[in-house]
């Protein structure tokens, strides 16, 4: 298993989780955060000798291999044109959902636009965060769909998925993002009544 440096931006529920996850999984996970002084960051930098937590230039400083998106979608645009330069060529994978604004519900646009080179994937936003907490369901380990490019940076971030205890399942590339993002409703409509430690899974006579 290769050891690999993520920026985590965001430290809430999504990035909390996530960052322990691959803190535990012997990442070097460096957060950046609106106020890195507060008492969730203190927690955090409790989390594990290699945490470092600061500001999303902080964290975006520390030469991160894959950086993760998890900041309310509203803050997403900005935050792309901010630090473009430091995220463009990167490995991204966008967890943050653009909710209520009539638009697209992920970035890849903005993504498109202000850093061509990022190789961008879409996961980790369609399940609550308590499915990364315990990804496991009646001893079943839960499926996390994803969409994103082939190459180098597929592997890591399908290595950060099986870090967490989900099955990644791609879905395509980023022509498939609708796709995953889709499942964000079906996963909203079955919390109300199932609760929210909930996920999907594939079966399949399929061999792998």
């Amino acid at each position: 298993m290769a050891t690999l440096r993520i920026a985590v931006l965001g430290a809430g529920n999504i990035g909390g989780t996530l960052g322990r996850k691959w803190t535990k999984a012997g990442h070097t996970v460096a957060y950046g955060v609106r106020d890195p002084q507060n008492a969730e960051a203190q927690t955090l930098r409790q989390s594990g000798a290699s945490v470092t937590v600061g500001t999303v230039a902080d964290a975006l400083g520390t030469d991160p291999q894959v950086i993760l998106f998890a900041i309310p979608g509203g803050t997403m645009e900005a935050t792309i044109a901010t630090h473009a330069a430091q995220i463009n060529g990167r490995t991204v994978i966008d967890a943050a959902n653009r909710l209520g604004g009539g638009g697209p519900t992920d970035s890849f646009a903005n993504f498109q636009q202000q850093t061509p080179t990022a190789q961008v994937y879409r996961a980790f936003n369609t399940l609550g965060w308590e499915n990364f907490e315990n990804p496991v369901f009646n001893g079943m380990q839960g499926d996390l769909f994803f969409a994103g490019p082939e190459g180098d940076s597929l592997a890591q971030v399908e290595q950060l998925i099986s870090d967490v205890g989900l099955r990644p399942i791609r879905l395509g590339g980023t022509d498939q993002i609708g796709a995953v993002d889709a499942l964000l409703g079906v996963w909203f409509t079955l919390s109300k009544t199932l609760g929210r430690h909930l996920a999907f899974k594939v079966l399949s006579d399929a061999s792998n």
